[in-house]
Order: C-alpha cells, then sequence, then structure tokens
C-alpha cells in the first residue's frame, strides 16, 4: 500500500529520531512510504490558541502533499486529531475528505490496518506507558477508566509482544499529563504539577524508560525529568517498535 508520511514539526525540529524509526517500521511491514517534501505544520497551535479560521494555507498545502495516498500515517494522535476533526480545502473538497478519512495515528494503523500480531523488535527494559488524552479520548486508542466498557489499548497490545520490555502501568492510568498545547503556556503552573504527578507515579513503579504516542506530552515529561535530574528517559513507542 502506498502510505505517505506525515512529521509534525516539533518531531522535525526536536526529535528526528522518531520520524526515522516510523518510516523504518511501516517499510519493515510492507508499506511503500513516501515523505512529501513540500510539508509543513497542520495548523494544529493556530486551532488550539483559537485561530482554525487562519489556517487555510495549511489546510490548502496539507491536501496538496498527501490526497494522493491510499493512507496518510503519522506518529502523533494530536495532529492526526487535528486533521480529522478541522481539514478543510474549499477549492479541493474531495480531496480533503479522503485525507480527513485515511490519516490515521501509527499505533492505529499497525493495528487496525495491518494488523500487527507479531512484533520482532526486542527492548529489555522496564517501561511506563503514559496514555495521550486525545489518542484516547479522540481517537479511541484506549479505553476510558470511567466508562464501564472493556478494557483495551493498542499501544499495550503491540508493545506486549515486544522481546524482553517489562510493561508497568501507574496508579491513574489514564490520567493527563498537563501538557495539552497552549494549556501549558496559558495555565503554566498547573500544567507543571499535573506533569510531576505523572512522573512521580511512574518513578514510582522504578521504570526506566516512559512511553507514548506523542512526543508532545512525552517533551513535557522529558522537560520535567531534566529538571529533577533523573535517570527516567522517554522514548516514542516508534523508536521501541523498531528496536533490534
Amino acid at each position: 500500500m502506498k502510505v505517505g508520511l506525515f512529521i509534525p514539526c516539533y518531531v522535525d525540529q526536536f526529535y528526528p529520531q522518531v520520524a526515522i524509526a516510523t518510516l523504518q517500521l511501516l517499510e519493515k511491514h510492507g508499506c511503500e512510504v513516501h515523505y512529501p517534501l513540500h510539508q509543513t505544520c497542520c495548523g494544529q497551535p493556530m486551532a488550539n490558541a483559537g485561530f482554525a479560521s487562519f489556517s487555510a494555507g495549511c489546510d490548502k498545502n496539507f491536501t496538496n502533499n498527501f490526497s494522493g495516498f491510499d493512507y496518510i500515517v503519522s506518529p502523533s494522535g494530536s495532529c492526526v486529531l487535528h486533521i480529522k476533526e478541522h481539514l478543510h480545502n474549499n477549492g479541493k473538497p474531495e480531496q480533503a475528505t479522503h485525507v480527513r478519512h485515511h490519516i490515521y495515528e501509527l499505533t492505529e494503523f499497525l493495528t487496525d490496518i495491518l494488523k500487527i500480531e507479531n512484533i520482532t523488535a526486542s527492548f529489555p527494559h522496564r517501561v511506563g506507558l503514559h496514555i495521550s488524552c486525545h489518542g484516547q479520548r479522540m481517537l479511541h486508542l484506549s479505553s476510558m477508566s470511567e466508562k464501564v466498557e472493556p478494557s483495551f489499548s493498542k499501544a499495550e497490545q503491540l508493545l506486549n509482544g515486544v522481546k524482553g520490555l517489562q510493561l508497568l502501568k501507574p496508579k491513574r492510568v489514564d490520567e493527563c499529563c498537563g501538557f495539552g498545547g497552549t494549556f501549558c503556556v496559558t495555565e503554566e503552573a498547573v500544567s507543571v504539577q499535573m506533569g510531576k504527578d505523572r512522573v512521580t507515579e511512574h518513578k514510582a513503579n522504578n521504570v526506566e524508560y516512559i512511553t507514548g504516542g506523542d512526543m508532545s506530552c512525552l517533551m513535557h515529561l522529558e522537560g520535567i525529568l531534566k529538571r529533577q535530574k533523573s535517570a527516567v528517559k522517554i522514548v516514542h513507542i516508534a523508536e521501541i517498535l523498531n528496536a533490534q
């Protein structure tokens, strides 16, 4: 299948290794992956700040770059959600609709489209899983603790197949880390305390790494860990699933 690889701004600028791991992982599982060189920001920061109407240029560019692919895949649930909910292109409405209906967060694509069951990766470490709010509550990548429904997690399903990995859950398994896009700027003190609470629960499990499907949340937790001079590291799930 022909897959367009969408790499968000902050991954491109700060965590390029996540983009490389995602590319290699998709190719390893038989995808024909293309990276449109003219892709830019999806427009999420403007939407978060209340200026979604100003992102028409981003919408047009995104549609032009990705409408020709069978699927669009990204290692960022928040950016995927933005495209699913906010992408419009009045000049090419059919192409925009195709993009909205064929864009997937990485773990969702691996489990639901590729239906990966045998993970060949090896990562012999104690790992804590952070479940990002947008992925859980909007993309439905995992069940919600406040709802009476069967428990599931697409990320956990994949990580359980990784050789040597010991997955450890915090007490409040689906609590927000406090990042929340512009929330971490407008409500800095609350955001930091929420992140500290998350870090405390993971450290109580003596984890070596904290992983997740969105580098924005992990970046927030990483900043707190570094300020605490903690030995705990963050790693995107794509890097674990691609590990040898």
